[in-house]
């Protein structure tokens, strides 16, 4: 259940909100700004809304339901903005806050004592100001590839050192062969608009997934008593 309410420096004054506590999420929504950062750590695929069927952009953090494999990095690997946006929404052109969130209760003050923002709530409101149109941006982003045929299912199998397997289904990847044959005028496109980088960087994600499953197989062979 959530409670989402508009946030104001009367009714939640002395309201603190948990700022570094990770998510056990395993997949994230993403917007096309944060490629650069998410590429060197996590793999990114599309997948799609499990109500509207629209694609959208997330970063893997884990094979199972609500396994986050990052969360004993803390801040030494960026967190996706819909992470570090923690209990925090917009409505309209306000920011709300979810008051049943395990999130909120103790930490960070939300406002100071003359009622203006506090540090913390201020970085919030930065990150709005990425995350909003950054939405938007990637909306557009996946509706030129989607009109160049150059998105397409990927089926990923894995096996850990426990003996179970996993089948990942419902993800989705550039089109590499769609990609080289496309028209010189739809490259240059791709290239102007600055969606030739993000391409790339999505390719270039998909050597994360050995990595995650490394991550994956340390902590179940910690979990055995195994020699990792």
């Amino acid at each position: 259940m959530t409670n989402i309410v508009p946030l104001n420096n009367q009714s939640h004054r002395d309201l603190r909100v948990m700022a570094l506590v990770s998510d056990e999420r395993n997949f994230v929504a993403v917007v096309a700004g944060e490629f650069p950062h998410l590429a060197p750590h996590y793999p990114i695929f599309f997948s799609k809304d499990s109500e509207t069927g629209a694609f959208y952009c997330g970063a893997m953090l884990g094979f199972d339901e609500g396994e986050n494999l990052f969360v004993a990095e803390g801040r030494n690997v960026y967190r996706p903005l819909n992470l570090q946006r923690g209990p925090f929404f917009v409505a309209g052109s306000d920011i709300a806050i979810d008051l049943d969130s395990p999130k909120v209760g103790s930490g960070e003050l939300l406002f100071d004592e003359s009622g203006a923002p506090s540090v913390y709530l201020k970085s919030i409101m930065a990150l709005f100001r990425d995350l909003v149109p950054g939405m938007e941006q990637t909306r557009i982003f996946i509706e030129v590839l989607l009109g160049l045929k150059l998105i397409e299912p990927i089926d990923i199998n894995l096996s850990f050192d426990d003996g179970t397997r996993r089948s990942l289904a419902g993800l989705y990847t550039i089109n590499q062969e769609a990609l080289r044959d496309l028209a010189d005028a739809d490259v240059l496109m791709l290239f102007r608009r600055g969606y030739l980088h993000l391409i790339y960087l999505m390719i270039s994600s998909l050597a994360q997934v050995k990595f995650l499953a490394q991550r994956k197989n340390t902590a179940l062979r910690a979990g055995l008593g195994l020699p990792r």
